[in-house]
């Protein structure tokens, strides 16, 4: 979505684009699949009401009318037991906390919410920062499963930058008053969406070559004194080559200080410090829902494969999977985590057992088809000092490479939405430096 989007708004500019991707589809981490014939998301996505860079996106591709909205409920499981954190009412029975850690747990929320200096956070290690607003023992039974579930390890060495976009995100998807959540979703999923925007680029003029994975990138120098552009020539994994008057990266980090061998020493060593959580995921397609009728339930029981259930058929109507139970169970990994080695078949297998013993009602003959999804790469960390040491600048020391990626995010949370913005600013930074239209 994000180099759709470039290629979108760089066309809008006047410039001839042509977009290079690796994979034999396009759409990354909004790429669909299918289960027992049904077309879903191979991972989960969630629309918020102050999504508004998705909306306008979804509008201009004239599919603003497949956007849905319903109340949602969020539950925790907790000391062995399924237990509801959908209203204030809710909060105020949470079994696991006394009531003077709520008032801290709600005081943490609360101050997160109005913080507007963000950048003051990223001196300050999430946990820290959350221990101290929260209390020694709220932090041991809710925040630290809940960012080790998210981080793993790497939690030691992210700012409080990260739980802050997390809950100012979250915050605004809650209704005043009873203060329940309100998510929407896109019918159909992203593939209809994808479709779309194969077309309205298309339609542009814009050359989209799937299979076509870029692996390396160099500066040629400039044609003649006269010119004032940089020659830039790529290389593909079929050996072809191809020049542009400018290339646009918008891989991970480390990937592009692979690929772009011209890059000055700071420069890679400053994309390659980027820290990344990678994601395996089960799509499980179910006769049955989950108990609760919880769109996520966090876990914060030890011993589980997974990091949260996330019953999509809590959000969105059945009748797009055939009347069935949608269920995705996530794993955020760091890179050295060994479920990376680990086959689909085994992880399918682990994961299921652990959904059992969450939901002990549903069992293997509840399971009508499954799939595995791997990402080793999605989520930059907004790790300590991240701006100052680690996010890349859009512009490099070669004059006609460019970096637009969601490694970019430094004040938000990974979702469709922060990545329009940044192939939105990217964009403007990209148009500016090259002028006018090539």
């Amino acid at each position: 979505m994000l180099g759709l989007t470039l290629a979108l708004r760089l066309r809008q500019q006047g410039h001839e684009v042509t977009v290079l991707e690796a994979a034999a589809d396009v759409g990354g981490l909004a790429a669909s699949q299918t289960l027992a014939g049904w077309a879903c998301d191979r991972f989960y996505h969630v629309v918020l009401p102050a999504d508004t860079a998705l909306q306008a996106l979804l509008a201009e591709l004239g599919v603003a009318d497949r956007l849905r909205w319903r109340t949602t409920r969020t539950g925790f499981y907790t000391d062995g037991r399924l237990v509801s954190m959908s209203s204030a009412l809710d909060f105020l029975a949470f079994p696991p906390l006394g009531p003077v850690d709520k008032l801290r747990l709600g005081y943490t929320v609360l101050h997160a919410a109005r913080v507007r200096d963000w950048r003051r956070l990223e001196a300050i290690p999430v946990a820290d920062w959350l221990r101290r607003l929260s209390g020694r023992r709220t932090f041991e039974r809710i925040w630290l499963p809940l960012l080790r579930s998210k981080l793993g390890e790497n939690y030691r060495e992210t700012s409080a930058t990260f739980i802050w976009a997390t809950i100012a995100r979250l915050y605004g998807a809650r209704h005043t008053g009873a203060k329940r959540e309100r998510f929407g979703w896109i019918e159909g999923g992203y593939a209809g969406v994808l479709a779309r925007y194969g077309e309205h680029l298309a339609a542009l003029g814009v050359n989209v070559r799937c299979g076509a994975r870029v692996v390396e990138v160099c500066d040629r120098g400039r044609e003649g004194e006269a010119s004032d552009r940089a020659a830039v020539d790529v290389r593909l994994g079929s050996g072809e080559r191809l020049a542009f008057d400018a290339v646009a990266l918008t891989l991970p980090t480390g990937r592009i200080a692979a690929l772009a061998p011209q890059l000055g020493e700071a420069e890679r060593t400053r994309l390659a410090g980027v820290t990344y959580q990678g994601i395996v995921c089960v799509a499980a397609l179910l006769r049955r829902p989950p108990a609760g009728g919880y769109y996520v339930t966090n876990i914060t029981d030890a011993g589980l494969p997974f990091t949260a259930v996330i019953d999509m058929t809590a959000l969105v109507d059945s009748a797009g999977v055939g009347g069935h139970a949608l269920v995705y169970l996530p794993r955020y990994a760091a890179q050295d985590d060994p479920i990376w080695d680990v086959p689909d078949a085994e992880v399918a297998s682990r994961f299921l057992a652990g959904l059992t013993r969450v939901h002990p009602h549903l069992g293997p003959a509840d399971v009508l088809n499954v799939r595995v999804s791997r990402a080793r790469e999605v989520l930059a960390l907004t790790t300590l000092h991240y701006s100052e040491r680690w996010l890349p600048p859009v512009r490099t020391s070669l004059p006609g490479v460019f970096v637009v990626t969601s490694a970019q995010i430094a004040a938000g949370t990974l979702n469709v939405n922060e990545t329009l913005h940044v192939a939105d600013a990217g964009a403007a930074a990209v148009g500016q430096a090259l002028g006018v239209a090539c």
